[in-house]
């Protein structure tokens, strides 16, 4: 641990907060050091350091533009503290998804790397084509031409033209591939418009803006079957350029079916859409690689421009870490400094353990991990000092080879006269902390407290659970499970993959690891044959509205509204926030948004319902003497309870909830919106709702991220409980304790990128640590023998 010692007078002084479940926390966090939060899942860390701390820096800072500038900023409230004193500026580097409604957003462009080398081509590039812009797949090319006035003497009308050289690809407009359209999946041509032949999601008879405008427009039969429409009307109906047209006395424009469908639903990136709509474009839509520009984006002029035999496409397509030694090789004096931002720029892609990726890779793509360490390049190369540097487990998706780069990247900033704060859960990251700040004792309810804070060796002393969890470790099994059948994986070459083959024993717990960018996501994601039936719960965002909660997401909500309309004998769609029992004045939402013109909104508590949602005659029907609002304030754990037995006993409700708390989210609030979940938890969420399903296999991507070590314990019990039952259970993780416990162990490697891509190791953890051959196996054999 680090010698530093904070001066009593250089501290951030947080006092009486009580950001959701935290009571009246009071704690002082020494400046220009290392200062890691932990403590269970739903402890209250993240409250504490995100929803406070930067929570108020950002917002002090925001309240320093104009009003105007504010108009365009988040609005952000005060957050519910009595004092907080010594506060720097945060910078927050956490592991939101990047670019996942941009599909033009690439790696490269999320880090200015790619900014940096379309300078360089339009320096050095030969031939010659133009400005930066000539090298955008982001940039159209421009001509135009026509009349302009210049007042100037006599002559005051003059012919000019503009033309501006962009590097967009003209067919695929920078996404690098084109889509091709099922016309038997968007319309029913038996049917008419009038009949519902539009088979789009959203697209009802009855809607004014889609439908509708079809039907009144006048350049089609709204009552003939569309198979007998005409070439001009068919031309009309799918592809119509958009065309002024008036509709009842009111302006409208209608456009083609296609193009409309193009400009909704394939402007955006697929993941980022809601599942059904999702299921549509993927049932509906082909894409392939554009045949133009081969997938780089770019035109052929900017794919024509070269330095030293690269195109900007060749040098985007590379590896960054070869990237970065095809830059250190180029010698040109004319433009040294640019050369020299370059290189640190890809430099620090490989320091931070993401040299294996790629300027052109999708930023949609890249894991919440990726997208931290992504977003951390930015900062490595700062001149910014005494800021506070805000991460959230930063060692998430790392290999514990690669965390002690991690390690050393948080002390660098650190030494830089920086403070920073870092919520996790790993040991590795704990040890090097100059302080530590322990919240708990337990989750939701039963946490929001500070249990220790000081020096590491002090948190081994004390009795908090983290304190005694801090040097677990899991041990072999005497015994593993044998095989019932496999998956087989032939010649996969999925991006670094070199022909793997390898055959995925089903029946067991096998553990898929290896150091980040080995090819496991690669392997399993995209190399699983189609029809294994296997059920992938990873950590996606789900997507829904900010009334989306573990209650409808789950399929909850029914069962207890059911429940409640039985009691009391009335509809069941009173208990429902988003239809007949919503409070009139904020329609449900609990809170009113008042839009203020050029200064920022403000969102405030409903006073008619107090943010409870309902009409105040819905609150008067109790079961078993709680309320609707009550009931959906309860956590997991306590509803559990209280569906279990007694008056609101309910067998489906208690159902779903057992599973919510054995999979670890017993402290989540039914009602809790689901934008407030991590990662970790919305996997989690994820897995309970499929753990009623009828499939065999179920593929996880690190289930132990955002978990405390407390409740490795219980998920390892968990997957032991699903392969007991019948399932196959394939877990991609690196931490040792999954590892140890699995059935079966395949390792790839044995580097990231193209030094990765292989299978370095297949059998059971007990061989791999009596023979640690692989960088896995050294880690594992340290780990088990600890």
């Amino acid at each position: 641990m680090s010698e530093h010692v904070a001066d009593s007078h250089d501290l951030i002084r947080v006092h009486g907060a009580r950001v959701n479940n935290l009571r009246d926390v009071t704690v002082e966090i020494p400046k220009r050091r290392l200062t890691v939060f932990t403590g269970v899942s739903g402890s209250g860390k993240s409250s504490l350091v995100f929803s406070t701390i930067a929570a108020e820096s950002q917002r002090m800072i925001n309240e320093t533009y104009s009003t105007f500038v504010q108009g365009f900023m988040p609005t952000l409230a005060r957050p519910e503290v009595d004092v907080l004193e010594g506060l720097t500026t945060a910078i927050i580097v956490d592991q939101e998804r990047m670019g996942t409604n941009n599909p033009r957003s690439t790696v490269g462009t999320a880090t200015d790397a790619n900014a940096l080398l379309r300078i360089l081509f339009s320096r050095l590039g030969k031939p010659h084509i133009g400005s930066p812009n000539a090298y955008s797949f982001n940039t159209p090319s421009v001509t135009a031409s026509g009349a302009i006035t210049v007042e100037r003497g006599n002559k005051k009308t003059v012919r000019a033209t503009f033309s501006r050289t962009g590097g967009m690809c003209p067919r695929c407009e920078g996404r690098g591939a084109v889509s091709d359209i099922d016309l038997a999946q968007i319309f029913d041509d038996s049917k008419s418009l009038r009949e519902g032949a539009i088979t789009v999601p959203g697209y009802k008879v009855d809607g004014w803006w889609t439908v509708g405008i079809f039907i009144e427009s006048g350049f089609l039969d709204a009552d003939k079957p569309i198979r007998k429409y005409t070439k001009r009307e068919m031309q009309d109906f799918l592809y119509k350029e958009p065309t002024k047209v008036k509709v009842n006395g009111v302006n409208l424009t209608y456009e083609g079916l296609i193009p409309k469908i193009q400009k909704s639903f394939l402007s955006k990136d697929k993941e980022a859409m809601q599942p059904h709509i999702r299921a549509f474009v993927e049932r509906a839509v082909t894409f392939t690689t554009c045949p133009e520009c081969d997938g780089t984006r770019l035109s052929e002029a900017a794919r024509s421009s070269k330095i030293n035999g690269k195109s900007i496409a060749d040098l985007c397509a590379m590896q960054i870490s070869d990237l970065a030694e095809w830059v250190r090789s180029l010698k040109k004096p004319t433009v040294a400094p640019l050369l020299s931002t370059l290189q640190h720029t890809l430099d620090s892609f490989t320091e931070i353990g993401l040299g294996y990726l790629s300027l052109d890779r999708p930023a949609g793509t890249l894991s919440g991990g990726e997208a931290q360490r992504t977003k951390l390049i930015r900062h490595l190369g700062s001149a910014l000092t005494d800021v506070t540097y805000v991460f959230d487990e930063p060692t998430i998706g790392l290999h514990p080879h690669d965390i002690q780069q991690m390690n050393d990247l948080l002390l660098r900033l650190r030494d830089k006269g920086n403070t920073v704060l870092v919520v996790e859960h790993k040991p590795e990251t704990i040890a090097i902390a100059d302080h530590v700040i322990d919240l708990g004792p337990g989750a939701g309810s039963n946490g929001g407290t500070i249990t220790y804070q000081g020096p590491l060796n002090g948190l081994r002393a004390s009795n908090t659970l983290t304190g005694r969890h801090l040097d677990d470790r899991a041990t072999l099994k005497p015994e593993v499970r044998h095989p019932t059948g496999a998956l087989e994986i032939r010649n996969a070459t999925t991006h670094n993959l070199q022909n793997v083959n390898v055959d995925i024993p089903l029946g067991v717990l096998c553990v898929i690891t290896g150091v980040a960018g080995s090819g496991k996501s690669s392997l399993l994601h995209r190399s699983l044959p189609a029809d294994a039936g296997v059920i992938t719960v990873d950590q996606t965002p789900i997507r829904g509205s900010r009334r989306s909660n573990p209650a409808t997401y789950t399929g909850l909500l029914d069962p207890i509204r059911k429940a409640f309309a039985k009691t009391n004998n009335v509809k069941p769609a009173l208990f429902s926030a988003n239809s007949e029992g919503a409070c009139q004045v904020c329609n449900g939402a609990g809170v009113l948004y008042t839009d203020l013109g050029i200064m920022a909104s403000i969102t405030t508590t409903c006073e008619e319902c107090d943010g409870k949602r309902f009409q105040p005659a819905v609150l008067d029907y109790h079961l078993a003497g709680r309320d609707i609002s009550e009931v959906l304030a309860m956590s997991t754990a306590e509803a559990l309870d209280f569906f279990g037995d007694g008056e609101a006993r309910t067998p489906a409700a208690h159902t779903i909830l057992t599973r919510l708390v054995d999979v670890g989210l017993g402290y989540l609030k039914l009602g809790q919106p689901l934008t407030t979940l991590s990662g970790g938890e919305r996997q989690r969420l994820k897995l309970a709702t499929h753990m009623s399903d009828n499939g065999g296999t179920y593929l996880l991507d690190e289930p132990t991220t955002g978990l405390h070590l407390a409740d490795v314990e219980q998920l390892l019990g968990l997957l032991d409980r699903l392969v007991d039952s019948g399932k196959s259970v394939i877990v991609i993780e690196h931490h040792q304790a999954v590892m140890a416990h699995a059935d079966w162990l395949i390792d790839l490697g044995p580097g990231a990128g193209h030094d990765g891509g292989r299978i370095t190791y297949e059998g059971t953890p007990a061989t791999l640590v009596a023979n640690p051959t692989t960088l896995t196996g050294k880690h594992l054999a340290d780990y088990v023998s600890a």
